[in-house]
């Protein structure tokens, strides 16, 4: 979703191309076949450079050299050429694009790691967002995928001290492998679909399952601005808004539904003119299992209550910490509740360093938690979750967003009142 400016140059004449002059839509394109692809996606080192993407919430926080290497890990495989993408459509369905479709715009939307997007139409009258993954990318990732030593080396360079790194590089191998596979996403977006339908704030597009494979996956077109659009555009009350729904998607996601969309890149949401938040790209999902998911809610509930002690003990019985260890409680509350110090307060207002300031303190490893942070095993599952912490504080640090946060995580937790006009809409909802 992030090189869409890119992808401009030729859309006023897509929509009335004639087959006679693909080859000249082609021509303007790097990747035009099935080999270009390999070698793009191999010059981007396939699976790190996604990695590189997964990683894109530490950025603030790192000196400018470390910056520089993560910014070329998040770098995009260009788009394909009209006629390759096509060719991926034909091979999965046996026809062509335009036939299968009462519409189709033979050039991309958008573009991101593994794949590009598509408008279309079908023959009901519905548009439709048909996203179509480059050729050969298993092919491309697969090494990558293969060595968790490499991965492992590269995650060293960018995680928390303390964290399991090998571990994680196997969680996020297989997060990964998963994304290859768009029949797995296409599962996770229609079951968030449901559990979102008829929600008063919070829209996922449906897919389309008759024109949804393993290297296509098709959905109801999402209209909407996007996050960058809404930064510089959008009026206090219009960020405000944008800044609680995306708050709440994530915390309905993880407290209440146990399941959450680990990738809250600004890339992956819409912003309708009626208020709405529209969420897409379920490609990176994690489902806790109730012991994951009560040992992280034990530690949360322990920070939420500022219990030292108690949040030492929850986090021995989750795993974050030996039985034997010898750190003081008070350093450890410390060190653990960065995350979450927007949660200790009635209000607070994320501000655009808050994310960046915070984590440079975590990442500094002779720092005032050194050795808290040597002493931490930090489970895989929780990382990812961290990865949302901060992913979603990013954002609203660049909305400036100021809200009563702490009570709006109680109404999910503690099943509290709703605090705002958007928790009392939710509840409505929620009682149908």
């Amino acid at each position: 979703m992030r090189r869409a400016a890119d992808l401009t140059v030729t859309r006023a004449r897509s929509h009335t191309t004639a087959r006679g002059r693909r080859d000249d839509l082609d021509a303007q394109f790097a990747v035009r076949s099935a080999h270009d692809a390999a070698r793009e996606l191999g010059q981007l080192k396939g699976a790190v450079m996604k990695l590189g993407q997964m990683l894109s919430y530490v950025g603030d926080a790192l000196p400018p050299e470390a910056q520089a290497a993560l910014a070329q890990l998040q770098a995009n495989a260009p788009p394909m050429a009209p006629g390759l993408a096509a060719s991926v459509v034909r091979d999965e369905f046996g026809a062509e694009p335009d036939r299968l479709f009462a519409q189709w715009d033979p050039i991309p939307v958008a573009a991101a790691s593994i794949g590009q997007v598509h408008r279309a139409r079908l023959a009901d009258g519905r548009a439709v967002a048909v996203k179509v993954q480059y050729p050969g990318v298993e092919e491309a990732m697969g090494q990558d995928l293969a060595d968790g030593q490499r991965l492992a080396a590269v995650l060293s360079n960018f995680t928390l001290p303390g964290v399991n790194v090998a571990a994680l590089a196997e969680e996020l191998r297989v997060r990964m492998v998963d994304e290859l596979d768009y029949r797995i996403e296409a599962t996770h977006q229609e079951a968030f679909a449901r559990r979102y339908d008829g929600h008063p704030f919070v829209t996922v597009p449906s897919v389309v399952a008759e024109f949804s494979s393993r290297r296509v996956l098709c959905s109801e077109w999402a209209e909407g601005v996007t996050f960058a659009e809404l930064e510089v555009h959008g009026d206090e009350a219009t960020k405000s808004q944008a800044a609680e729904g995306l708050f709440r998607f994530a915390q309905r996601s993880i407290v209440a539904d146990r399941q959450f969309n680990a990738d809250p890149h600004p890339g992956n949401f819409r912003f309708r003119a009626d208020g709405r938040l529209v969420a897409l790209d379920f490609g990176l999902v994690k489902t806790f299992d109730d012991q994951e998911w009560a040992g992280l809610m034990a530690v949360l509930d322990a920070v939420l209550a500022v219990d030292p002690r108690g949040t030492v003990d929850a986090m021995v019985r989750a795993g974050f910490l030996a039985s034997d260890h010898t750190l003081d409680p008070d350093e450890v509350f410390a060190c653990v509740s960065a995350p979450y110090r927007s949660y200790l307060t009635e209000r607070f207002t994320f501000t655009p360093t808050y994310v960046g300031d915070a984590l440079r303190t975590l990442l500094d490893v002779r720092g005032p938690y050194a050795d808290v942070l040597a002493a931490l095993d930090m489970p895989p599952s929780f990382v990812l979750l961290d990865r949302v912490v901060w992913g979603i504080s990013s954002l609203l640090g660049r909305l400036e967003a100021t809200n009563g946060w702490r009570a709006i995580l109680f109404e999910y937790r503690r099943g509290d009142a709703p605090s705002t006009e958007l928790g009392r809409r939710e509840a409505v909802w929620a009682a149908r």
